[in-house]
């Protein structure tokens, strides 16, 4: 009866240590995940900021919330392509869980950087084509996310400037030839340029001085409109180009909804303020374990249509009945 007693005590000892160690790891607070976030902008600028807070909005929605399960560090590396390679290789260096990038000119040197740390990109024109993913469907590495919309729209774009304002028969495309994207999106306007009678003449956006020069010598000769292709440096050049296009009364037609508000004329492109929403939709699959390579690439699901009628009465244009019904926003 003793030796029984004896073996009861001894099995209920291990029993004891051996479930101590699984009690304790249940009651250990989950570890802190670490998300980057790279912008091609100033800290101060108010559309990244408003996208960003967007994206950690939603992320609080799905039940991250920054300072508490997850740290967010966020760099600003404005559009200087020196500042944004030196940002993205501090960024990978400090092992993140997944980062956030933000455009065309913010992947290439995450890629570069790291082949391993996942990435999630809110807004990339093609990434097939410049190479981030092997499909949309099956993106195959460590970088995934959302288009800012596909090529075509560039036709649209040209279209919408001849329908607001007919007697254009020029139109200055300003772009930015350091991304793939700047160089393609010109160059399917061109391709829809003889169709709707308009000569297209490209103005890259090098610096202040280049644009302010080559937009006047374009507007010295009559019938002439502007288009602002999508890229992150006409997000920072957006005040001097929409003054430009009033200085020089250019018809001019934006991608994003913010250049109307700031008296830009119209605007026709994706919502991609949602675009950043549903990228924390990705970051959260990936911190639950769920790979870039089998997330497929998704396009933009909700365009908006701007005009502002103030900027079409001051360049004495008639905005037509057309426009005016499908315009998601009528700024007066």
């Amino acid at each position: 009866m003793a030796i029984n007693i004896e073996r009861r005590k001894f099995i209920a000892a291990l029993s004891g240590a051996v479930a101590w160690p699984l009690v304790a790891r249940a009651q250990q607070p989950d570890r802190v995940r670490r998300i980057g976030v790279l912008q091609p902008a100033a800290a101060d600028d108010p559309v990244f900021q408003a996208r960003l807070a967007a994206f950690v909005q939603s992320l609080q929605q799905l039940g991250w919330t920054d300072g508490h399960n997850v740290r967010i560090d966020t760099r600003w590396a404005t559009t200087d392509a020196a500042e944004i390679r030196k940002q993205a290789a501090e960024l990978v260096a400090l092992a993140p869980d997944v980062i956030l990038a933000a455009g065309d000119s913010t992947v290439p040197p995450l890629l570069q950087a790291t082949r391993t740390v996942p990435i999630v990109f809110p807004v990339v024109f093609d990434p097939v084509g410049a190479g981030f993913v092997a499909s949309l469907a099956r993106p195959g590495g460590n970088a995934t996310g959302f288009m800012n919309a596909e090529y075509s729209m560039g036709g649209k774009w040209l279209e919408l400037l001849k329908e607001i304002a007919p007697t254009v028969t020029r139109a200055a495309v300003l772009r930015d030839i350091t991304i793939s994207s700047g160089i393609a999106q010109f160059g399917v306007i061109q391709a829809v340029a003889a169709s709707v009678g308009v000569e297209v003449i490209p103005v890259n956006m090098l610096n202040v001085d280049e644009i302010e020069r080559s937009v006047e010598t374009f507007a010295r000769a009559p019938n002439g409109g502007l288009i602002a292709t999508a890229s992150g440096l006409a997000v920072s050049y957006r005040d001097l180009i929409v003054t430009l296009a009033a200085r020089h009364k250019l018809p001019a037609v934006y991608w994003e909804r913010f250049f109307v508000a700031a008296g830009g004329l119209i605007s026709y492109g994706p919502d991609l303020v949602d675009n950043y929403r549903r990228a924390a939709g990705y970051v959260d699959r990936i911190l639950k374990g769920e790979k870039p390579a089998d997330l497929p690439v998704q396009a933009p699901t909700k365009y908006e249509l701007a005009v502002n009628l103030k900027t079409a009465k001051a360049l004495g244009l008639a905005v037509p009945q057309s426009i005016l019904a499908r315009a998601d926003d009528v700024i007066e």
